[in-house]
């Protein structure tokens, strides 16, 4: 069942559809993740229903955003919702395989590409009952490589990439990037409580960097008290700053 909801008072619509997409801490930690400036030009691959790219937009105004979509219901909704917040001149999709991104969009056109991938190895762990979900958690459709490649090619030379995903796969995605002449450069750990274990990673690789990764102090989701953090308060629009 499909339903509209602002990120944040008199703030961008995003559209929810339980049966494409579940919107997730994960997409609003890494919306919250990217160093934005006014004029950057953001690639989002595996763009769904087009929560990131809004996300980006209500940071950011002066965005330029591309999502690709392999999922046709998936694009139809992300530019319903770039038609109702009025940004079809700034949010816009292409539909298509990120596999093929060559045929899709030309090389180094961007500035940023994010992306929040499929965390599991095909074939790992129990799958959702529908197809987009299960592309959304696992590498059924495009592996960690994939989506490597796929920034690679869309980024200028220096450009950054960003993406959210699990700390027990980290050594995979370094090699991945570095394997694409991505240099991993800003880590954060994310952990419910200070002391807890991390559950998600945030990371920006630079295309053509130089060796050096900078690992910030853990983003914790509550306080001691169970409270959320003024971090993921920001993440979710929260506070006066975030509310622009």
């Amino acid at each position: 069942m499909q339903h509209w909801e602002p990120l944040c008072p008199g703030g961008l619509s995003f559209v929810c559809d339980g049966s494409l997409f579940r919107p997730g801490t994960d997409s609003f930690l890494l919306g919250s993740f990217p160093r934005l400036k006014p004029g950057l030009r953001v690639c989002d691959l595996g763009s769904g229903t087009g929560l990131l790219g809004l996300l980006l937009l209500q940071r950011q105004r002066e965005l330029s955003v591309t999502g690709v979509e392999l999922l046709p219901e998936a694009v139809r909704l992300a530019e319903q919702a770039a038609a109702r917040n009025g940004l079809t001149d700034r949010l816009i999709f292409r539909q298509g395989d990120l596999r093929d991104i060559r045929g899709l969009l030309p090389a180094g056109g961007f500035d940023l590409v994010v992306c929040n991938p499929p965390y599991y190895p095909a074939g790992s762990g129990r799958l959702p009952e529908t197809e987009a979900l299960r592309a959304a958690r696992s590498e059924t459709g495009c592996t960690l490589e994939d989506v490597c490649a796929a920034a690679a090619w869309l980024l200028r030379w220096g450009g950054s990439f960003c993406l959210v995903h699990k700390p027990e796969r980290l050594a995979d995605l370094c090699c991945a990037l570095r394997t694409r002449g991505l240099e991993p450069k800003r880590l954060r750990l994310v952990c419910r409580r200070a002391g807890d274990a991390p559950s998600l990673l945030l990371l920006e690789a630079r295309r053509g960097g130089r060796p050096g990764l900078g690992i910030a102090a853990p983003l914790c989701l509550e306080d001691g008290t169970g409270r959320p953090t003024a971090e993921l308060d920001n993440a979710y629009f929260r506070t006066k700053e975030t509310n622009a």
